[in-house]
């Protein structure tokens, strides 16, 4: 087993240095898991500017259960519905976070319920713990001394970003009443306001920092 993490984890580590990849996660349910389809090339774009990323420009698509995850660092997962993890893609999904993947999921709006109940499947000895407002995640590329941007307004709920840990690293973060990926959007989408959009991609851009260096 010991093993089996050290090859994973080397995978993860040159994949990082020399590719940068990324990708979205196709889940079933459902859940419209392809919602804000120009946001992951924004905020790739974004980062490859201001952070001096080398992320390919085009996300890949991913399955939670298949072996290619172990290819990207950093997957992405979005939408407003039902999400489903069968058996295998939970014990693919969570052998992938324990080995040194991340994982971000953006709810898009009306997804907590269904996450909260599918992560049980990943995790059922963990739960989702609140991130302080000093957590680094907020403050590795660009500040963010209040913690979650507001992006878009939902039920008048204060943002909140949860995470999964596995001792002191942080393998999973949700990201709660703020969608950020709408803010992620061309401005054509949703016609934000720019200091808006700036603020969505500053906080993509800490987590993807994150996520890499991490």
């Amino acid at each position: 087993m010991k093993n089996q993490i050290f090859i994973i984890t080397f995978l993860f580590s040159t994949v990082s240095v020399f590719s940068q990849k990324i990708a979205l996660l196709k889940y079933d349910g459902g859940g419209d898991w392809y919602a804000n389809p120009t946001a992951l090339p924004n905020l790739i774009a974004f980062s490859n500017q201001q952070i001096n990323t080398t992320i390919a420009n085009k996300p890949e698509t991913v399955n939670p259960g298949s072996s290619d995850i172990f290819q990207f660092p950093f997957v992405h997962m979005t939408g407003h519905g039902n999400v489903y993890f069968n058996k295998t893609d939970a014990e693919n999904l969570r052998k992938y976070l324990l080995s040194g993947g991340f994982l971000h999921i953006d709810d898009n709006y009306g997804m907590k319920p269904y996450l909260e109940e599918a992560l049980k499947n990943v995790f059922p000895d963990k739960e989702m713990q609140e991130l302080p407002t000093n957590h680094p995640i907020f403050n590795t590329a660009f500040d963010f001394p209040n913690g979650l941007p507001k992006i878009h307004e939902h039920d008048k709920k204060r943002p909140q970003a949860f995470g999964i840990f596995e001792e002191d690293r942080l393998i999973l973060l949700f990201t709660f009443e703020s969608d950020l990926g709408d803010g992620w959007e061309s401005p054509e989408v949703h016609n934000d306001p720019e200091e808006v959009r700036q603020k969505a991609l500053k906080m993509g851009a800490n987590i993807i920092k994150y996520a890499f260096e991490n």
